[in-house]
């Protein structure tokens, strides 16, 4: 059980016991002292037996409509002001008769605290106490015998004790009410917690879902862009190969060097299509620095494209992390692609730039140059496949990818990704 429903518990038991108390304390003090003053006769002491019973019963009455008025509306029913005067009334006459009574004004007490409000209830403990004082000293009769000194004194006394009493009573049942009202405010917190909990169970399941979809899709764009910079790319150049050797076929010395280049392409586009299924970092970055890297893959191409490649380094070239470095040199390797597939240029210059917090790599021509802005045949004003995922490769990291170009003025590609150095976070 939870300390919430212990609390709970615990306060409903104390209700049911303060119900007990209020409701049926009154019969049963009533009770007492009719019983004693009826006995009375029994040791010679006189008692007006009508008059008694006749304030009993009405007493008893005025207790019944007291109680229904409780049940009905509790401390807030109206006429409970009423009902306390006319119970003092009563008790005054019925302690005016016997003194025993004073054990059924006691309840006044405990009345003053369910029927009245404010500072009326030291009021109506204040009466209280004046009518039980009567009955200490021996009734209305005693006091008229020259009780007048005594009565006053034990008023004061009895007053002062009953203050004292009932303001620690107001305390405790002002302590009772704070406990409970926290107790009304710690369930709804704990409603509205267990309602935020199930949201965010349910947003939690569907945020899985997402990663997963996300996950797949992200591994899908992943593979796509390796398999395009690395068998499309090195079948592309297989090809070109094998179509110069088609036309040097009365040439022995070109047409070795045209098929030794087409084997050296398709013993590298294999290893990489390998190391792409495990997720590795390509072969030429396991071996060499990404400056070292990106010069062989530029002097590696322009052997094979007889076109000149020169890589410039700028800056302090450390190591970044692995995702940095593949992709500059997958956007290098792309670039160069391009460049050997539609630039017909006569001269690429690579810049690779180390800044403070940011790489640069710059690729650039003198080729035939195009229109960045026009239409391709496949819909899109980004360029082909190639362009869009450098694009993506570079924005994945927050990074950017600019390209500047112009039919007849060659072409410039940048780009820019964070300096993250290796075993940094993300």
């Amino acid at each position: 059980m939870s300390i919430e429903a212990e609390l709970r518990e615990e306060f409903d038991r104390w209700e049911r016991r303060e119900f007990a108390i209020i409701s049926v304390l009154p019969y049963l003090l009533l009770a007492a002292g009719t019983v004693i003053t009826l006995m009375q006769p029994l040791w010679d002491v006189p008692v007006h037996g009508p008059a008694v019973i006749g304030l009993t019963v009405v007493a008893t009455i005025w207790i019944v409509w007291f109680d229904r008025l409780y049940r009905e509306g509790g401390e807030d029913a109206p006429h409970m002001g009423l009902y306390y005067v006319g119970l003092m009334l009563l008790g005054a006459g019925l302690v005016s008769l016997a003194p025993w009574y004073g054990s059924f004004v006691f309840i006044g007490y405990v009345h003053a605290a369910v029927c009245l409000k404010g500072a009326w209830r030291y009021v109506g403990v204040a009466a209280t106490s004046v009518i039980l004082s009567s009955s200490y000293v021996g009734g209305v009769a005693h006091i008229g015998d020259g009780g007048w000194l005594e009565w006053p004194l034990i008023c004061v006394i009895t007053i002062g004790l009953s203050w004292s009493f009932f303001y620690f009573g107001e305390m405790s049942e002002q302590r009772n009410l704070n406990q409970k009202k926290a107790l009304v405010e710690l369930h709804e917190v704990n409603v509205r917690l267990e309602d935020a909990l199930a949201e965010n169970a349910g947003l939690h399941a569907q945020l899985l879902v997402q990663a997963r979809e996300a996950g797949v899709l992200d591994e899908r764009q992943r593979m796509a862009r390796e398999i395009h910079d690395t068998l499309a790319q090195g079948l592309a150049g297989v090809l070109a190969q094998l179509q110069a050797a088609e036309q040097r076929l009365d040439d022995p010395a070109e047409l070795r060097r045209y098929m030794t280049n087409a084997m050296s392409l398709t013993r590298e586009s294999l290893t990489e299509a390998r190391r792409t299924v495990h997720a590795v970092e390509p072969a030429v970055l396991a071996e060499a620095r990404l400056p070292e890297a990106i010069g062989d893959v530029a002097r590696h191409w322009s052997e094979v494209n007889r076109v000149d490649a020169v890589l410039t380094t700028t800056g302090d070239a450390r190591r970044m992390r692995t995702d940095v470095e593949v992709a500059l040199l997958r956007t290098a390797q792309e670039a160069l692609a391009n460049v050997a597939k539609h630039a017909r240029a006569g001269r690429v210059g690579l810049t690779l730039s180390y800044m403070e917090d940011l790489v640069t790599l710059d690729v650039r021509d003198d080729g035939v140059g195009f229109d960045p802005g026009a239409r391709r045949a496949n819909g899109s004003t980004n360029g082909g496949f190639g362009l869009a995922g450098m694009r993506q490769r570079v924005q994945r990291l927050a990074g950017r990818l600019d390209i500047e170009s112009a039919p007849g003025a060659g072409t410039a590609i940048s780009a820019t990704v964070p300096a993250i150095p290796a075993g940094g976070g993300e």
